[in-house]
């Protein structure tokens, strides 16, 4: 199979005409191959249009959702990157693409070891992957220009947004009912953080993120 040809239809036929068309993300859905993220079993279907189990709890986003997620982020060359929950390590490769060095957490040993040879294999350098509780992320390696978070929660720990630098922008879908999420866009200035909601979308919940119940008498 030619797969730098499903790319090519990949981006033309998921990302572009999503309206996401900035250089630095086209080029990194270029650039990354695909197949090396998926299981051996899942080659053939790398670049169709569904998200892709990749674990258990971790799954690779549609082509249109994590494009658009990228170019939310507005990721500089300059700035340096995490992903949480990074699973497989697609997200965090294109990123490593897209910035001077991305780490991908996540808490399987399993994991992290099998991104380090993907990595390795595609000849990512700007990309290392660690295991560590997502739920803390990395504070002693921060502070992050862009965070991205890979997969859709209920409730957004303080601790990430704490990780952000000054200007920095974290990526998170936060769950809204029925499976359907909102693309926040945090941002810092200072001690304060904003967001806006960019868009909807459906990706794989990431566990751990609910919201406690209420306790109602």
């Amino acid at each position: 199979m030619d797969f730098a040809k499903q790319r090519q239809i990949m981006v033309d036929s998921q990302v572009r005409v999503n309206d996401v068309t900035t250089p630095g993300v086209v080029s990194a859905f270029l650039s990354i191959p695909r197949e090396v993220f998926v299981p051996k079993a899942m080659q053939a279907s790398a670049y169709a249009e569904y998200e892709i189990e990749t674990g258990e709890n971790r799954a690779m986003w549609t082509p249109r959702d994590l494009g658009k997620m990228l170019r939310a982020l507005e990721a500089q060359d300059s700035d340096v990157s995490l992903v949480i929950g990074a699973g497989a390590g697609y997200s965090a490769a294109l990123l490593g693409h897209m910035t001077e060095a991305v780490i991908a957490l996540d808490d399987d040993e399993a994991l992290v070891d099998a991104m380090t040879e993907r990595f390795a294999k595609i000849g990512m350098d700007e990309a290392v992957a660690v295991q560590g509780d997502i739920a803390v992320g990395l504070p002693e390696q921060g502070p992050f220009d862009v965070i991205l978070i890979a997969g859709m929660v209920e409730d957004v720990p303080q601790a990430w947004l704490d990780q952000l630098s000054e200007g920095g922008r974290m990526g998170v879908v936060v769950a809204k009912g029925r499976s359907l999420g909102q693309v926040r866009i945090y941002k810092r200035a200072g001690d304060t953080f904003s967001f806006r909601d960019a868009f909807e979308c459906c990706p794989p919940v990431l566990p751990g993120f609910e919201k406690k119940a209420a306790f109602v008498f």
